[in-house]
């Protein structure tokens, strides 16, 4: 479902399973995935994040996340927050190779990492929540404001606009676009290039810069 790799200093976790929709089992296995990464980052380090086939990641799953009983539902919750702050904070660069779609919860993943590199020729970035009917949660939106420009955000957020890779570039939604088969080479030369950086400073930097999108993801005891 979820798979762990490494290539010289960069790690790649590879979402696997079709759609790859996002649920407690999927939380529980990524995060099992970045203690295995953060565990793992003295010398040079960064890490690309990718999924497979059409999608990159669609989201939500609602109809597992419909049946979750009164105890999972604050799991759930407290899982989805924790993974987001844990991406944002994340002491190596990182980068998302999408390779497909990436929706809702998915397009979020992706405005979490350092840097986006999208393939040109195929897959949407979609905030999607105004068209299925779920409200976007304020860490979201935090994080939403601080990836894109105010206009951005907004036309975003309120059409659920499907943003091609060239509207994507265009939108400033992601850093570059890249051929199918040339996607994950330039996604990893891009970590590469950062992943010497003096590891202190470049995630106080970076602790610095994602302030309060951490403390909007921090999820209170």
């Amino acid at each position: 479902m979820i798979e762990l790799s490494r290539e010289g200093a960069i790690h790649r976790i590879t979402l696997n399973n079709g759609p790859n929709m996002i649920d407690l089992d999927w939380l529980d296995r990524m995060h099992a995935v970045l203690d295995t990464v953060e565990a793992d980052c003295e010398g040079e380090a960064g890490l690309v994040l990718t999924g497979t086939g059409k999608f990159f990641c669609s989201g939500l799953n609602v109809e597992k996340l419909m049946a979750l009983t009164e105890e999972e539902i604050p799991r759930f919750s407290s899982g989805m927050l924790g993974f987001m702050r844990r991406l944002v904070s994340l002491p190596v660069p990182t980068v998302a190779a999408i390779n497909g779609h990436a929706f809702a919860g998915g397009a979020f993943v992706t405005l979490g990492c350092d840097y986006r590199v999208m393939r040109a020729d195929k897959g949407w970035v979609c905030i999607s929540e105004v068209d299925v009917g779920v409200a976007i949660g304020d860490p979201m939106m935090r994080l939403l404001k601080a990836k894109l420009t105010p206009q951005i955000a907004r036309n975003a957020a309120l059409t659920g606009k499907r943003y091609t890779a060239e509207e994507a570039l265009d939108a400033g939604m992601v850093d570059t676009i890249s051929t199918e088969e040339a996607l994950l080479a330039e996604a990893t030369a891009l970590a590469t290039s950062m992943a010497g950086k003096e590891r202190g400073i470049f995630s106080t930097i970076k602790r610095q810069l994602n302030a309060d999108l951490i403390k909007g993801f921090t999820v209170e005891a």
